[in-house]
């Protein structure tokens, strides 16, 4: 099968990352993130989203996503999400095991929540049969390749901080997002309100590893003893800390996220007047929402890797990594091409 369009994590490693890696892979370091490694980095991670930032280094997403939630709140306690938010549709019901909390989704039309929609679930407080809206939890960029504007975050940390809840923003692609809205990681997470960030480098050139970055450093009191419950604890933490050395280096993330995000532009002007081919979200980031033919698509999946994203309305998904070629894209859509024209 030739190289896909399945997901951003399909691609392989940045070198600049690998070779951190192995130059971290000298002698002994002390255990569990009291290295030398991992202090120079909790420096770098203040640099980037404020001196108050606390940083914790997690395994993968879901360990980030379901951390963040158990330091915000309790199990009599609920979360507001979109109803494809990744917390609720991937993460096979983690956060309601570790942290025990329920999940109140909202139906959205581009993956956005809106203070008015989560308004349709700010009710039951101080009632003791339900469950207590404790946080909000948005995707930047969204399971739909959507962005949240500057504004629109700060008035839902607004309504969350009114409401004595805290706001957590799943960053799984936040380097895409802050490369499409031309702003700062602080710009966008600190200065916007955001109490506590899942930041991801996996889907952007990194190997293994994730983090959860806490911007009101109430929510990181005790979180060392939750991350140990919760088996997030790395004991050789050192080389998850030097991934996000060389990604912060010379502005790595930048780099990549660029090049993914031109890719899938370069892909959508490719395919957007294709006959029978329609773009049904906007082209914001790395990631090309698409509806066509099911006969035509699950062709093309027979050469080329990628989801289906919604069966009932035959659309699929495609995303670009920072390793996709402009020859990928070509000899994909080529074959779409050929295949419209055989109906």
């Amino acid at each position: 099968m030739k190289r896909g369009f399945g997901s951003d994590n399909h691609s392989g490693i940045s070198p600049e990352v690998l070779k951190a890696i192995a130059e971290a892979n000298v002698d002994h370091a002390l255990a569990y993130g009291d290295d030398e490694y991992c202090a120079r980095v909790e420096i770098l991670f203040k640099q980037q989203f404020g001196n108050q930032a606390v940083v914790s280094f997690v395994f993968n997403g879901t360990g980030a996503n379901t951390m963040a939630i158990d330091a915000m709140v309790r199990s009599h306690e609920a979360v507001i999400c979109a109803e494809t938010a990744h917390v609720n549709v991937d993460e096979c019901g983690a956060p309601q095991r570790i942290v025990g909390c329920r999940l109140l989704t909202v139906d959205t039309p581009d993956g956005k929540l809106t203070p008015e929609l989560v308004m349709t679930r700010m009710h039951g407080f101080g009632f003791e049969h339900h469950s207590q809206p404790k946080a909000i939890t948005i995707t930047q960029s969204t399971e739909l390749g959507t962005l949240y504007t500057i504004n629109e975050i700060k008035a839902l940390a607004k309504l969350a901080h009114e409401h004595d809840m805290y706001l957590h923003m799943d960053g799984a692609r936040l380097a895409n997002a802050a490369v499409a809205l031309n702003c700062t990681f602080k710009e966008m997470t600190t200065d916007a309100g955001v109490d506590v960030v899942s930041f991801g480098g996996t889907k952007n050139g990194l190997m293994i590893g994730e983090s959860v970055v806490f911007l009101n450093p109430v929510l990181a009191k005790d979180y060392k003893y939750r991350r140990k419950q919760g088996l997030q604890l790395c004991s050789k933490m050192r080389f998850l800390a030097v991934q996000f050395e060389a990604y912060f280096k010379d502005e790595l993330w930048r780099k990549n996220a660029e090049h993914s995000n031109r890719m899938a532009q370069l892909l959508y002007n490719a395919v957007k007047d294709i006959p029978q081919v329609k773009v049904v979200y906007p082209v914001q980031v790395n990631g090309v929402f698409a509806q066509l033919p099911r006969n035509v698509w699950t062709e093309l999946q027979k050469q080329y890797f990628f989801y289906d994203w919604d069966l009932d309305k035959d659309v699929v998904r495609w995303m670009c990594s920072f390793d996709t070629t402009e020859n990928d894209i070509n000899d994909f859509v080529q074959t779409l091409k050929s295949l419209v024209a055989s109906l």
